[in-house]
């Protein structure tokens, strides 16, 4: 089956369109732009520079994928948007390639769901079943991990980590990194404990929990330094998974601030 191209759109003779590709009313795929297959593009849609975009994904009206950085250091190099597979982005999202300075690309995983107005900075990079909530955003560099949650309207400023499963509350302005099964909120945002409900619908048992938990007790407590009782932490909890994920998301960058509990 081939694409089913709308007489209004405007496609590229540079452009590569996988099978069952469907481009609606009035959109524009211009440039060095591949849609794999199954692809649908509502109406109105925008997409330009050199754009992948997987197999299965569903893009709403006046959504603007692949045009230039907001990023006054870009000067028109070849970089790229990388979009995953079975994504649903959904009206006016825009998502940014990366700059010659940074990645150079900007990365997006697979089923992930951007809601409408969410913005993805060049040079990110976004893991599998991302939620971006209404009008949140994602200054550049920033790297958010697999099964995040962004409230709608969360702004998150550059060069920003939010670890997996971690979940941040509407509203909020992130200026730290958050912990792989973080919840945190706030204007700035701080750590509000743990993504408890999270942890439960994606099937952590109860002990998991519970041992989680009390790690997480430790590691923010008021005795000592933070790094001992990283350290402490790590020592302690050496054979769980889920509590060295946060060790190891806070060793990997040493030199940047974390949220803390009411910081």
């Amino acid at each position: 089956m081939s694409a089913n191209i709308h007489p209004s759109a405007i496609v590229s003779e540079t452009a590569k369109l996988g099978e069952g590709v469907e481009i609606g009313p009035f959109c524009i795929v211009d440039g060095d732009v591949e849609l794999g297959d199954g692809v649908r593009l509502i109406s109105h849609v925008s997409i330009s520079g050199h754009t992948k975009i997987g197999a299965g994904c569903v893009i709403y009206p006046h959504a603007s994928l692949g045009h230039p950085p907001q990023d006054f250091k870009y000067k028109g190099e070849e970089t790229w948007l990388r979009i995953g597979e079975r994504n649903t982005i959904r009206e006016y999202v825009t998502m940014h390639p990366g700059t010659g300075v940074g990645r150079k690309e900007t990365v997006i995983g697979h089923d992930g769901f951007f809601m409408v107005g969410t913005h993805v900075a060049h040079d990110c990079v976004v893991g599998n079943k991302v939620v971006l909530s209404n009008h949140a955003v994602l200054g550049g560099y920033s790297v958010v991990e697999d099964q995040v949650i962004l409230g709608g309207y969360t702004g998150v400023v550059q060069f920003c980590r939010i670890g997996r499963q971690a979940f941040v509350n509407a509203m909020s302005l992130l200026t730290k990194d958050v912990i792989p099964y973080g919840a945190a909120g706030g204007n700035y945002a701080h750590l509000e404990g743990l993504n408890l409900v999270g942890l439960k619908r994606r099937g952590h048992s109860r002990e998991a929990i519970k041992e989680l938990r009390t790690a997480y007790r430790l590691l923010f407590a008021e005795e000592g330094s933070f790094s001992e009782r990283l350290e402490d932490v790590a020592g302690v909890y050496v054979n769980n998974p889920a509590v060295m994920e946060i060790v190891e998301f806070i060793r990997a960058e040493p030199k940047r601030s974390i949220c803390m509990p009411h910081d």
